[in-house]
């Protein structure tokens, strides 16, 4: 069955190897009471993910990776019918074979709305904006202290001190040009941030990719998921993520988004600030994909990025 895998690159082969991994997973199914199950692997993802017949997901998770297995199982069960939207229901969550752990969860009805997006009238793309930051405000508002065991960092400003000094390892790393990568150091430098006024529960991935929308039925969301990045920090870092990745440096939408959130719009370079300093930052796509500023500078990139309009 399953190999005991103790690094990136050992999952990175594993999860490439199907042959490998279907059995594992026919043979968990039936260990759940689900024999002959009819099993779809979903294509994206950096972990093995399943559809489980028509109502089911599947996630399993290496050994050296268990802490957001547990995660992710604590979170599903703390969220159950808490937010606007549906999250996954947890079903069954333990450990399996070699020290690779699992989650059962339910299916969400509906598709990727990062698939459907461009086939949604910008009426109704509007409402989704106004749905999800309504959704993130929810999230926000709990109280996220029975997590704490499981969900972290304990200290947040200090999670930040440690990304701040590799933030220019990890950005070279993506491939950022070097044009770039002169004016972090002086750009954060320049944008000190205070903490938090209050630590919240974070999605960290708020994105299309991790909402789901019906087609039949208005577009309404419902619907999100993937919560083994979870964290509890400054809502900000979240913020950040939303901006890019949900109203896409349009200024419009991220007055709306703000507006449905419920606060006042942070200033631009503390976002920006946010973004650079992100576990999952992808500078170079974000370049590629979002509005270009006037001028190859951070300040412009902020503006470009993080600015709200009515």
């Amino acid at each position: 069955m399953l190999p005991s895998v103790d690094t990136v690159d050992e999952l990175n082969w594993v999860v490439r190897d199907e042959a490998l991994l279907r059995p594992a997973a026919q043979d968990l199914c039936a260990q759940l009471g689900l024999p002959g199950a009819r099993l779809v692997r979903f294509e994206d993802g950096t972990l093995p993910v399943y559809s489980v017949g028509e109502s089911l997901v599947l996630k399993l998770y290496p050994g050296f990776e268990a802490a957001r297995a547990i995660r992710e199982a604590r979170v599903l069960s703390h969220l159950r019918d808490r937010l606007p939207v549906p999250t996954p229901r947890l079903q069954a969550a333990d450990l399996y074979k070699n020290g690779w752990r699992y989650v059962l969860m339910s299916r969400l009805p509906g598709v990727s709305l990062a698939e459907a997006w461009h086939r949604i009238p910008v009426a109704d793309q509007d409402r989704i904006v106004t749905e999800a930051a309504e959704t993130l405000a929810a999230l926000h508002a709990l109280d996220p202290g029975p997590l704490t065991d499981v969900v972290g960092p304990a200290d947040w400003n200090r999670f930040l001190a440690v990304q701040q000094a590799k933030v220019l390892r990890h950005h070279r790393a993506g491939g950022l040009a070097e044009t770039w990568l002169e004016q972090i150091p002086d750009f954060l430098r320049s944008v000190p941030l205070a903490a938090p006024e209050r630590r919240v529960l974070l999605h960290t991935e708020f994105m299309l990719e991790h909402l789901t929308v019906d087609p039949h039925d208005g577009w309404r969301v419902t619907g999100l998921f993937d919560f083994e990045p979870a964290m509890i920090g400054d809502p900000a870092y979240d913020l950040a993520v939303a901006a890019l990745f949900v109203t896409h440096g349009d200024a419009r939408r991220l007055g709306r988004f703000y507006k449905a959130y419920g606060r006042t719009p942070h200033a631009p370079r503390e976002l920006l600030a946010h973004a650079l300093l992100h576990a999952y930052s992808d500078l170079p796509w974000c370049l590629r994909e979002l509005p270009a500023p006037p001028r190859p500078r951070l300040d412009d990139l902020a503006e470009a990025w993080f600015a709200t309009s009515n």
